[in-house]
This record gives structure tokens, sequence and C-alpha cells, in this order.
């Protein structure tokens, strides 16, 4: 199973957005899936729920400072490299969904804090699965154009 099934799936068991992104690419990270788990938390749903940047991009995001990060604040030039990388993932992601905010790929303002049920009727009304999907397939292709530092 290759890693963007690998994150529709963790979807699909009930992990959030970001966490499934995120632990899709734990082999590489080092990270172990519990430290990876609790870490992403925290960005489902838009950051908890708020509806802002998608979980999946967030979960694309850490996995791509986990292997492509810079670790120095006086290192601009490295900072300006990442931030890039950022920005084209996102694009990439951006340009295949129409956006990166969560609120406009799901059309929903709803903040309250608790998560919808996981039903069947959920995943067929709800494009998380695929945009889970279409995270970890950006993140694998940027992989596998690139070496890890």
């Amino acid at each position: 199973m290759d890693r963007a099934d690998k994150a529709k799936n963790l979807f699909k068991n009930g992990y959030n957005c970001a966490q499934a992104v995120m632990c899709a690419f734990c082999d590489l990270t080092g990270m172990d899936e519990k430290t990876a788990y609790t870490l992403a938390s925290s960005f489902g749903g838009g950051l908890g729920r708020l509806r802002e940047v998608c979980g999946a991009v967030s979960g694309m995001a850490m996995v791509a400072g986990l292997l492509y990060g810079y670790t120095k604040e006086d290192e601009p030039s490295k900072k300006a490299e990442h931030y890039a990388l950022i920005q084209t993932l996102a694009n990439k992601f951006k340009e295949q969904t129409g956006g990166v905010v969560c609120r406009e790929l799901l059309n929903s303002k709803d903040t309250t804090p608790t998560p919808e049920k996981r039903t069947p009727q959920y995943y067929q009304k709800r494009p998380c699965a695929e945009l889970v999907y279409l995270a970890a397939k950006i993140m694998q292709e940027y992989i596998d154009e690139h070496e890890i530092d």
C-alpha cells in the first residue's frame, strides 16, 4: 500500500486529516506513531475544528518540516527555501482543490468542537478522505523527486 492509500485508510479508521497524512510518513520521518498522532491531533478540522487551513495540508507541512525543515534562526536562506517548499506543496493542493481553507473545501462554517460521528453517510458527504489522499500523494511525489536532508 502506498502512503496516499495509507493516509486515506487512516482517515477512514477515525484519525483526523492531519494525523492521517502525518502518520502515513512515520517510516520516513523517524517519528514514532504515538508522538505523530499526538502532535497532529490539534490540526484536524482546520486547527481544532476552527475550519482554517485544511488539516491534510497541515499534515503535509509537518512531514515536509520533519524531512526538509531548518533548525537555526540564523539561517534566513534556509528558512526562505523551506517556506518556498511549503508554498509549492500548498499551491499544488490548491490547484487541484480550489483552496487550502477547510471551511471553503467543506462549505461549512461549523466550528463546534465536537466532531461528527464517523458513519457511512459522513464519508459519503465529506471530501476529506480524498483530500487526505491528495495531500499524501503530493508529499510523496515531492519526496520521490528530491533527496531527504
